[in-house]
């Protein structure tokens, strides 16, 4: 598959004075907020259903885990699963509160609750808009860690994540995934001034921060088993529950570099101009909605809505919320189901 390389050419968002307020409002990690929003009408009229026809491919199987998914179902009735949050009357979704432009309350914002927003939060709403049947359906939100992804949707807390959430193999023998709505793939982040420049010996000696369960961590440790990462790189003790939180120890000077998704990393360099993407992105990565390995209807009815959410939405949000970071991009990815 071929690697959409991410632009690095970035705009300020306020710097480091703005970043304080961010900062203050992702120390709330447990959140359950009703939300409604009002947003263009990017209705795509499902109403079908999925008909459990299968699993997720168990991670010795898994070859190419963004393609993994099961094929998307409009059929005439609902599931069990789509059939309870339709009796609920509303969605409830694992989300990211502090990732600037996926999922992130806007501190210059007048409005007093700080509304969620972002290119997440609007698939999040378009997802929720066509399972319940109506413009501007209840989201319940709940801002939860990198590391707390998996369990918020094993033990029921979610219908599903939103979250910049990475599609891998090891993943998918414990929760579900969509199709893929967005590629990426792991960069270095470091300060302008700094002689790190990207995955390669100036990594040597370095403190690296990286989230807590999160693939940035899972690179780096395969890095060092093969050599790729050198041996020096000091990144096993330097773990965070959430991935601002690298670039907070990054400005106080606790850590020399942060590794992440290259997408969040030029996130983050827009909240802080101080700092840089570093070299190109090493790894090739999907984003996928997360939901529970037997809620098969759900994952169906989600592929349906993000079959025609890629047509006519995904490219509105993303001018709305990435192309300032990451330029005017390749439209989403190409899609292949199981």
């Amino acid at each position: 598959m071929n690697a959409r390389r991410l632009r690095t050419s970035l705009r300020g968002w306020g710097g480091v004075g703005a970043m304080a307020v961010v900062c203050a409002l992702a120390a709330v990690f447990a959140l359950l907020l009703p939300v409604t929003q009002n947003r263009e009408d990017g209705g795509t009229g499902v109403d079908g259903q999925g008909v459990a026809r299968g699993e997720q491919a168990r991670a010795e199987e898994c070859v190419d885990p963004e393609d993994q998914s099961l094929a998307p179902d409009s059929g005439p009735q609902d599931g069990a699963t789509v059939q309870k949050i339709k009796q609920d009357g509303y969605l409830t979704v694992g989300v990211d509160q502090n990732s600037y432009r996926f999922g992130y309350r806007d501190p210059n914002s007048t409005s007093k609750t700080a509304t969620l927003e972002g290119f997440d939060i609007d698939l999040v709403h378009a997802i929720a808009d066509e399972i319940l049947g109506k413009k501007d359906a209840e989201v319940r939100f709940k801002a939860i860690p990198t590391s707390e992804r998996i369990p918020a949707i094993q033990d029921g807390k979610v219908d599903m994540v939103v979250r910049t959430m990475t599609i891998n193999c090891d993943r998918l023998e414990d929760v579900a995934f969509s199709s893929p709505y967005f590629e990426t793939g792991q960069q270095v982040l470091a300060p302008k001034k700094s002689d790190v420049t990207g995955y390669d010996k100036s990594l040597a000696g370095k403190r690296i921060c990286t989230a807590k369960g999160s693939t940035a961590f899972d690179a780096l440790t395969a890095g060092k088993q093969d050599g790729r990462l050198v041996a020096s790189a000091d990144f096993e003790k330097r773990t965070v529950p959430n991935q601002l939180d690298c670039l907070v120890r990054l400005q106080l000077g606790e850590v020399d570099a942060v590794v992440t998704d290259g997408a969040l990393a030029a996130s983050q360099a827009a909240q802080d101009p101080t700092v840089q993407l570093k070299g190109e992105p090493f790894t090739d990565e999907y984003y996928g909605v997360a939901m529970k390995k037997d809620a098969t209807d759900l994952i169906r009815r989600v592929n349906q809505i993000l079959v025609d959410y890629r047509k006519a939405d995904w490219q509105k949000s993303y001018d709305t919320w990435l192309a300032g970071t990451l330029g005017k991009g390749d439209g989403p990815p190409a899609v292949q189901y199981k």
